[in-house]
């Protein structure tokens, strides 16, 4: 028998087209064995043929595994009679969506919605909602005015807005709920949290209203949760659950729902991870299934690239997990949470720019690069550090570290010394591999970093009778009284490894939540960054830094160069940026460490006559390593004496002679007067040969003079080098 599984392709309308031919490839990436098979269905069958569902396209599902959706448009009945095509008006047929029909057929009574953090933003959390398909309030049993039965119209009568709105003012809904469809749903529940890992499922109802059949209900939960003695089980009011779904989405593990609770919760579970482009379904049943990202088919979006392919890439891995291709399933979320992570290829409705097809672009490409490069976040804690009192070089110093340590360091923030923002902050910044908090591990009220994190990773403070005994240690050692306060410092987030200081008696801690480690240190930079060392050489040995194309350029501002930079990097590396970083008088230019060859060569060209460095020094500093001592003769009127001091350092009275000169050309304006551009002309003669360059520059301010200087500095550089080539722009 063929391990090879078909799935019939059923791109459906509007955007749905867009973002299956965009994210399909991810099946050839993760080397899915699958056989694609094309079909139709949707709106334009629905037109020119009178059913969204053509009788080809139930033949191609019957003779595949499962589908892929893309998106389907469905409109009321009075709409779709009017798009009708000519020949169908006469004797218009029944409009029934694509959706209810495959539903119906199929005995699609599960639907699955997962939920998970992939935008990495506060805490982990990954949860399913199951909604019944088949039954509850949208069982069908719907009845307005004259046609409610007569049953139901004699059942609601003695209501006092029935008896005053009379049976043509009375529309009835019935819930129906059956033994059958409640065992069936929870069982697929329990089976989808088993597999999964989860340890709780919740029961969204609301028992205290609808008493009965809330009873009902729950008697079926009670018994069917025996068989699963692992699985707490629990009923909850659906309006707490909605409400503990947003504030502390991490405590749920599945949520099992009647048909409108679950259709309401699982569009809620869409905004809790960050809209519906990253939301994927399922749709399992006793006949068949079909996977389709909830997004719908937004017509206004169509041919605008515009639509987010994160939630259908996510829906592949769904439907590739319920054919039993686990393996290739994995890998998907990986690449997305990635990509989503990363932000550089978002699209409109995560706040970014990105296409359709550049974003599903990107996930291809994490899919097919190895291992992420590990990111980390960086908290450092005290209000003298908001105020400006003192400057944060914790800050600045844990990044050169992390950077060396091969971390990219993602977010840098401070707070002060309140409870909440501490929480707030660490919540916020949570999801990568590391999240260094540093300060506020003190003995003093106002030191609450340890309770800070502490309640944001949810855990209780514990005694650590280890670090107790190291504090009272130390203060005793140097002759100093403990206080009752000092043994706020033995306090740590439960279970966390703690990080002794040998030089205070602020001891650190690691806690791990997931992937991140959250990590607490002092504040102190000659006890947090020996530990943090320490730290860095355990859990994250350094690695050879990627080799990075980068140029350090003299006489470009950023608008110069950017835009052909931009072009170079888009055509050989989509969706990644150069960095620009202008520290006057240089710029200097960086390519990311992926980017081809190739790039570099067409970046080295467009910067052609401008570029001092290749490895971030000043033009004096790459002098210093290239001559390191001549006997310099400066005629100097450029600069006003800038350049004699910078090159002071070089002069060799018994080097190698080297005059200079150099001056300004063309009117110049009068002196404190910063305005227009400044033309200059270095000469270099030695040995005999004269070599001459020239540089315009805005005429800034003052500052102009240390870019003459810099300038200078260059042109002996190029003369002692051999290179001659000036920019001609």
């Amino acid at each position: 028998m063929s391990n090879v599984k078909k799935i019939a392709v059923l791109p459906g309308d509007g955007i749905g087209r867009e973002v299956v031919e965009a994210v399909l490839p991810v099946l050839d990436t993760v080397g899915a064995p699958v056989e694609l098979i094309h079909g139709d269905i949707g709106w334009e069958c629905w037109r020119e043929e009178g059913d969204p569902v053509p009788r080809r396209t139930w033949d191609l599902i019957d003779r595949t595994d499962t589908c892929l959706l893309g998106a389907i448009t469905s409109k009321p009945l009075r709409e779709a009679r009017a798009e009708l095509a000519d020949h169908l008006r006469a004797d218009p047929p029944a409009y029934v969506s694509p959706v209810i029909q495959l539903r119906q057929r199929l005995g699609l009574f599960a639907n699955i919605r997962p939920v998970e953090n992939h935008l990495g933003r506060g805490l982990p959390y990954r949860f399913t909602v199951i909604r019944e398909n088949t039954e509850g309030l949208y069982a069908g049993y719907d009845h307005a005015g004259a046609g409610v039965p007569e049953p139901l119209r004699r059942h609601v009568a003695d209501h006092p807005n029935a008896t005053a709105s009379g049976p043509d003012g009375t529309a009835v809904s019935l819930r129906l709920t059956t033994r059958h469809g409640i065992e069936r749903l929870l069982r697929f529940a329990f089976d989808h949290a088993r597999r999964h890992g989860h340890t709780r499922l919740t029961w969204a109802d609301k028992p205290n209203v609808l008493r009965h059949s809330g009873d009902f209900a729950r008697e079926i939960l009670e018994r069917v949760a025996a068989e699963y003695p692992e699985i707490e089980a629990e009923v909850h009011n659906v309006d707490a659950v909605a409400l503990w779904m947003v504030r502390r989405p991490e405590r749920f593990g599945v949520i099992v729902a009647e048909n409108m609770f679950g259709d309401i919760l699982s569009d809620l579970g869409g905004g809790v991870m960050g809209g519906l482009g990253l939301a994927p379904s399922g749709n399992i049943g006793e006949h068949g299934s079909y996977f389709e990202p909830v997004h719908g088919s937004a017509p206004h979006l169509a041919g605008r690239d515009r639509a987010n392919p994160a939630a259908t890439a996510l829906t592949i891995a769904l439907m590739l997990e319920h054919l039993g291709l686990d393996e290739a399933a994995r890998e998907i979320p990986r690449a997305v949470r990635e990509v989503l992570r990363r932000g550089e290829t978002l699209t409109y409705d995560l706040g970014g720019t990105a296409g359709t097809r550049e974003s599903a672009d990107a996930i291809l490409r994490a899919l097919a690069a190895p291992a992420p490069q590990p990111t980390a976040a960086i908290l450092t804690v005290g209000e003298e550090l908001l105020n400006g009192d003192v400057v944060d070089t914790n800050g600045a110093e844990a990044a050169k570290l992390a950077a060396a340590h091969g971390l990219r360091t993602t977010a840098r923030r401070t707070v002060g010394d309140g409870l909440a923002e501490i929480t707030g902050a660490v919540r916020e910044l949570l999801g990568g591999d590391l999240l260094l908090v540093v300060g506020g591990l003190g003995p003093t009220s106002d030191d609450r970093t340890r309770q800070g994190v502490a309640q944001a990773l949810g855990l209780p403070l514990e005694h650590r009778e280890e670090a107790w005994q190291a504090v009272t240690e130390r203060l005793r050692r140097f002759g100093l009284t403990v206080h009752a306060d000092n043994e706020r410092q033995a306090l740590f987030p439960q279970d966390s490894t703690l990080l002794p200081n040998p030089d205070g008696t602020a001891w650190g801690s690691v806690t791990r939540l997931g992937r991140t480690r959250v990590v607490m240190l002092p504040g102190p930079p000659k006890e947090c960054l020996p530990m943090l060392r320490t730290l860095l050489d355990r859990d994250f040995p350094a690695a050879p830094a990627a080799e990075r194309a980068r140029w350090r350029t003299l006489g470009l501002i950023e608008a110069d160069v950017a835009a052909g930079v931009d072009r170079v990097l888009t055509a050989h590396l989509p969706g990644r940026t150069a960095g620009y970083r202008w520290h006057y008088p240089y710029l200097d230019i960086t390519l990311p460490p992926e980017a081809p060859a190739a790039a570099a060569e067409e970046v080295e060209a467009l910067l052609a006559g401008y570029v001092v460095s290749r490895r971030g020094l000043t033009a004096a500093e790459e002098l210093a390593a290239a001559a390191p001592g001549f006997a310099l003769k400066l005629d100097d009127t450029l600069s006003g004496g800038a350049a004699e001091r910078l090159l002071a350092r070089l002069a060799d009275p018994a080097g190698e002679p080297v005059e200079v000169r150099a001056r300004a050309e063309g009117p110049q304006p009068a002196p404190g007067e910063w305005t227009g551009s400044l033309d200059m002309r270095c000469t270099v003669t030695r040995a005999g040969a004269v070599r001459s360059h020239t540089l315009t520059v805005p005429r800034r301010g003052p500052e102009v003079s240390d870019c003459a200087a810099e300038f200078i500095a260059w042109s002996v550089l190029r003369a002692l080098t051999g290179e001659t080539a000036d920019a001609h722009r």
